[in-house]
């Protein structure tokens, strides 16, 4: 893949933001690599910048300054665009901004060779039904989470998997969660690691009251549906950690695999594996005497 233009996308509430992002630019420039960059990053040096959608559509590859949430919220908003993503991260190491700032031009020396590797990551169809209506309709990278919110009941829900009963959870809330979003609040509630170019779908109860409720892997293609129970006090659906509302008895919530997916760059010098053991703080295998 011949890489000719690169978006630039930066999260400017993080320290020293623009400064990457003016640096990255002379850089790709030196490389003679055309360059744009997004509307609030741009102004945040003073450049003309393009709204974030048709960036996405302009450019071959789009780089991103900032954590695994500016990642997120970009899958969001360009859902349905799929231009390669490079994240590179300004914060703590992510999962999904696994490229160091200090190996940046690097890594993209070696993109701009020709030796790029994409992960297709899955996205979720997520409805809600609420008041008997279609209210909304999204697609997520990482994990739809019903929870107790702000109130103070436990939260019930009746499950079915393509029509089927499959349980009543009562509890703190659920999870419903891709494999990209089982490192995520998922793996927090004791939930399983998925590799995240797999295609399956992980359902996570949060503290059930009833013990012999454990995490669930199901196929990608199926229909997962929670409907509030009866006389449920109410909780708040999550998506992503970006949008958020309240549900009452008689809601449901709808997750599907999404048509859409997020196509992420992976480092040439780091992989997965490497990123798990570091984020986990896995130590090294005790070494044998010969």
């Amino acid at each position: 893949m011949k890489i000719k233009k690169i978006g630039i996308i930066a999260n400017v509430r993080k320290g020293q933001s623009a400064q990457y992002t003016r640096s990255l630019c002379d850089w790709l420039l030196s490389k003679g690599v055309d360059v744009l960059l997004e509307e609030e990053t741009g102004s945040q040096i003073g450049v003309a910048g393009v709204e974030i959608r048709q960036l996405a559509s302009d450019v071959d590859l789009l780089v991103v300054f900032g954590g695994d949430g500016t990642i997120l919220n970009l899958a969001h908003s360009i859902c349905g665009i799929e231009v390669p993503i490079v994240g590179v991260n300004i914060g703590r190491l992510g999962y999904l901004v696994g490229i160091d700032l200090k190996e940046m031009c690097q890594v993209l020396e070696t993109i701009l060779s020709g030796q790029l590797e994409i992960e297709k990551r899955m996205m979720l169809d997520v409805s809600l039904h609420i008041a008997g209506q279609e209210t909304k309709r999204y697609a997520v990278l990482n994990d739809v989470v019903i929870s107790r919110g702000h109130f103070n009941r436990p939260v019930r829900l009746d499950a079915s998997i393509d029509g089927q009963y499959l349980a009543t959870f009562e509890g703190d809330g659920i999870i419903v969660a891709t494999p990209t979003g089982s490192t995520a609040y998922s793996l927090s509630a004791g939930g399983p690691i998925i590799y995240p170019q797999m295609s399956c779908i992980v359902i996570t109860p949060l503290c059930p009251h009833t013990l012999t409720n454990r995490p669930l892997i199901s196929p990608a293609h199926v229909l997962v549906t929670l409907k509030m129970a009866r006389h449920a006090s109410g909780a708040t659906v999550a998506l992503d950690g970006m949008f958020s509302y309240d549900l009452s008895a008689g809601d449901v919530v709808t997750v599907r695999q999404s048509p859409f997916i997020t196509r992420i760059v992976s480092s040439p010098l780091r992989d997965y594996w490497e990123v798990l053991r570091t984020k986990l703080g896995w130590g090294r295998l005790p070494e044998r005497n010969l």
